[in-house]
């Protein structure tokens, strides 16, 4: 079996789980981190069981280094990776994309042009629950769909913001709880309910001193006719669990931290069962998500190396959660609709 081996680079709390996610697979190993600060590198050490390097070079000539997570604010996405990429490494890249379009447009370029693989995380798409939700959609169980709901009311205290130099500024977090919470469940809705026509949208920042909003709401418009809405916020106490529901003219389901709660279709049984779909959120507490969806997209990752195929999420893909955050973020400040094909 191939042994892929992969590097990190940063070594906060989303680098930890995808070590965490790593160790899990039997085709992969986690050979070495990278932070530039020497100190924040020597503090990093004692949480992981490889190398964490402060020296560039040390740690992209790893011996058969292959593939690169980026675990970097995210406005900090595009440079370590673009260094990756001229050094031919896949890279992986947690979520958003980048901060914006453009800087998006470059990462994916860059891919395209040294032919290495490009992922972003979006590991919710691998939820079981999801991807029954999903083909359901596609097989017309729930008939025509008439609208698709994203509900991300998530609180987060003072202290997520305070101690953090970079969570809600709009240079390295590109805003607030739309493109930092928000965006997964974007990503789902997106996914299901296909492309946008356009969207009138109203940002806010309502309780803590940051940049970016810590609420948001957004009536969407999809090409297929269908409408959508979304609320968000880290400022909605106590913060509930993230909620994608679908109604379609023959029945309706929701889909509750990524479980389902509620499947109702004319004439039909539930073929879910509730007692057990119990999940856990990051609703008001960051750290609470597990490692195991990000174990299965690393999966996919991997095997898109192996075979020479996409990675279910590509650069591409993980373009529109951002491309409909900008658009909210441009119709809450110019107050009219914006339609696509949209550009910042």
């Amino acid at each position: 079996m191939r042994n892929h081996k992969i590097g990190i680079i940063g070594t906060g709390a989303i680098a930890l789980k995808h070590a965490q996610a790593i160790a899990c697979l039997a085709n992969a190993e986690l050979v070495g981190l990278f932070n530039p600060n020497p100190s924040s590198a020597a503090r990093a050490q004692e949480k992981f069981s490889v190398p964490v390097l402060s020296d560039w070079e040390d740690f992209i000539t790893i011996p058969d280094l292959e593939v690169v997570c980026i675990c970097t604010p995210s406005g900090m996405h595009l440079e370590p990776a673009l260094k990756a990429i001229q050094a031919g490494k896949h890279v992986f890249v947690e979520k958003p994309i980048e901060v914006t379009l453009d800087r998006a447009d470059q990462l994916i370029q860059a891919a395209e042009d040294k032919n290495v693989k490009l992922g972003v995380v979006f590991q919710n798409r691998f939820s079981t629950d999801f991807i029954q939700l999903k083909e359901a959609i596609l097989d017309g169980v729930f008939g025509r769909i008439l609208m698709g709901n994203a509900a991300i009311n998530w609180f987060r205290d003072a202290n997520y913001y305070s101690s953090s130099q970079w969570k809600g500024t709009l240079t390295y977090d590109g805003g607030g709880a739309l493109i930092n919470q928000a965006i997964h469940t974007l990503d789902l809705l997106l996914e299901v309910m296909g492309e946008v026509d356009s969207v009138f949208g109203k940002v806010k920042t309502t309780l803590y001193p940051i940049e970016g909003e810590d609420l948001g709401a957004a009536l969407v418009n999809f090409k297929s006719g269908a409408m959508g809405t979304i609320t968000a916020g880290t400022s909605l106490y106590p913060g509930y669990p993230e909620r994608l529901e679908i109604f379609g003219t023959e029945g309706s389901a929701i889909l509750e931290a990524g479980k389902l709660t509620a499947w109702n279709v004319k004439g039909k049984e539930s073929p879910i069962l509730k007692a057990e779909n119990a999940s856990t959120s990051g609703s008001s507490d960051p750290n609470a998500i597990g490692f195991e969806l990000h174990a299965k997209q690393w999966m996919d990752f991997l095997q898109a190396i192996e075979t020479g195929n996409q990675p279910e999420v590509d650069g591409p893909k993980s373009r529109k959660s951002l491309e409909l955050i900008w658009a909210i973020y441009q119709s809450s400040k110019e107050e009219q609709l914006i339609r696509f094909l949209f550009s910042e």
